[in-house]
This record gives C-alpha cells, structure tokens and sequence, in this order.
C-alpha cells in the first residue's frame, strides 16, 4: 500500500529537527498551530514560538522584526491569509528590505476541501511569484516538503514554501535531492512534456503510464521551484517533444501554466495546454470529488496530450 502523508505533516517534523540543530530558528503562528503543525515545534521549544492571533499581517511583520534581529523566522498560517490579507506586509517589509523570513503556507489549493471558496487559495503562487526577491517553493509530496524546509532555512532571504492538507501518495524516497531552481525529470518520453507541480505529480506520472499503454511516450518533470524556475528543462522539453501539458492545483492564470508558457514563448516556442482552475473560484465539498469537478485529473492530462499531439 502507497504510504501517505501530507505535506502540512512534513513540515511540523522538519520544523521540529530545525530548531534542534540551530537555535536561531523561531517559529510564528496565527492561532491556527494545530492545523499548520507548528505545534510540534511549539511542544519542543515552547520559548521560540509566538502565537500572535489571528492578525495575519502582525504575523508577517514580527517576523520580519525577528529576522532583522538575526533570527530565522518561519512564518504559518493558512495560504490564503498569508498571501492575500498579509500580501502588502510581505511586499514592503519582506521582500523590498530582502530578509530572510521563510513563509510555510498550509491548506493551499482546491483540496482544502469543506471548507470552500474562502479558504482555497488558488491564486497564492500568482502572488508571491511577482515579488522580488521572493522564492517560490511547491513540494510534491512529504519527503519534498522536508527538503525544502531545509534548503529554505539555508536560503538567505524570502522564501514562500506552498504545502497541503490532505495526505497524498509519497513519490520519493529518502535518496531524493532537492534543490532550489532545479526542476527534475523523473520519467523519459519524447512525444508530450507532462511538467507538474505539488500534488499534481502524482497524477502527471500515472498519466504517463496510462498513455505508454497507447503507445505515447511522455515526458514527465517536476517542477518544485516555481522560482526561479528551471528554463533549462523546459526548454528541453520543449524543443524535444511536440508539446507540453502543465498540471497544477492552482489558477492557470499566474501559477506554473504561465510561468512555463513564459519561458517557452520567448525561447522555444511549443504547443502548451494548461491544467488547473480556469479563472474561478473553488466551492465546499470533498477534496478529491473536488479535484474531480474541475478537471484536475488523470484523465483530463492523457486528453489534453492528445488534443496537442492531433494537431
């Protein structure tokens, strides 16, 4: 059986060996620790951790303070409030003075589930992608969202780390490298380019098996790092393959779909098809049904390869 684990998960144990091996490292919250699972770090090194309430912006702001002190401030709350109620603290007393506070978002994306539009932050990459100086992390499962804990703290200045609620498959094992602005090929093909981020991966590689059984190769790659962003292996892909299908638990408007089609429009111009929420808003229900409805599935990947490669 696929273990599963949730990406939320990962980061409270990542958190938790942080704050072992460096004592500069503090951890905030926004009274939602239970859910972020900050509170294993809480439990561990209750003097490092500071619940502020539910004042998304004064969370972005004391840690920004923190960090200006010689602290590593890691910064939780749900995507939603840390992208969009804290989005003008983030760009002006964050990324503007460039300091080193990493943001670990959680409950990103349709699959939060019941608890609907509100909370289902589908435009948080969009965001924290046009800010300078921000780095933009998107883990594929919990063995990723570890690695890029680490690689953040080493990161010096802002990082935005985009993690989940529910559990999903594990892809990697413990031999997985990480790397900030690496994307990674995990399997060959040269007809369609499947490139895909966060839990999407999962359902980009049993595309690809599905569609090798109708003899298509596809390509699949990794992309974690929504910036900097690999151009490298897009480019790749795109010169080597007759098009490329993006996947991905966001809006297509700003997130991975563009940030590909960016890349290959000015340097290797391709047939590109996007995956994700077309241009609205989320709704209450379970999370799977969910990514079911807006078409953010096996099926719909294997169909909008094959729209590219009728062409």
């Amino acid at each position: 059986m696929t273990k599963m684990i949730a990406t939320r998960d990962a980061y409270g144990e990542a958190l938790k060996e942080l704050g072992r091996i460096n004592k500069d490292v503090v951890v905030l919250d926004a009274d939602l620790s239970g859910s972020t699972k900050t509170a294993v770090f809480k439990k561990e090194y209750p003097e490092r951790f500071f619940n502020v309430g539910i004042a998304e912006q004064n969370l972005m702001g004391t840690a920004a303070g923190l960090a200006t002190a010689g602290k590593l401030p890691f910064a939780s709350t749900f995507a939603m409030f840390a992208s969009g109620r804290a989005f003008e603290i983030i760009r002006n007393s964050i990324c503007y003075p460039n300091l080193n506070v990493k943001i670990a978002a959680t409950h990103a994306g349709i699959t939060v589930g019941e608890d609907g539009a509100t909370h289902q932050a589908l435009e948080d990459i969009s965001l924290m992608r046009s800010l300078p100086n921000m780095v933009v992390l998107s883990p594929a499962d919990g063995v990723e969202a570890k690695q890029c804990i680490y690689k953040a703290a080493e990161h010096n200045g802002p990082v935005y780390i985009r993690l989940g609620r529910s559990k999903i498959p594990v892809i990697f094992d413990e031999n997985y490298k990480f790397e900030i602005g690496k994307g990674v090929e995990l399997k060959k093909g040269n007809d369609i380019a499947l490139i895909a981020t966060g839990i999407m991966l999962e359902k980009a590689l049993v595309a690809a098996e599905e569609l090798s059984k109708e003899g298509i190769s596809a390509r699949v790659i990794n992309i974690s790092t929504i910036k900097p962003i690999d151009e490298d292996i897009i480019i790749k892909a795109a010169k080597e393959t007759k098009g490329i299908v993006t996947v991905e638990e966001h809006s297509i408007i700003g997130g991975l779909g563009s940030a590909v089609t960016e890349v290959v429009s000015e340097n290797a111009p391709t047939y590109v098809e996007r995956i994700g929420t077309m241009d609205v808003f989320g709704e209450s229900g379970d999370g799977n049904e969910l990514l079911e409805k807006y078409g953010l599935n096996v099926k719909n990947i294997i169909d909008k390869s094959k729209k590219i490669l009728s062409k």
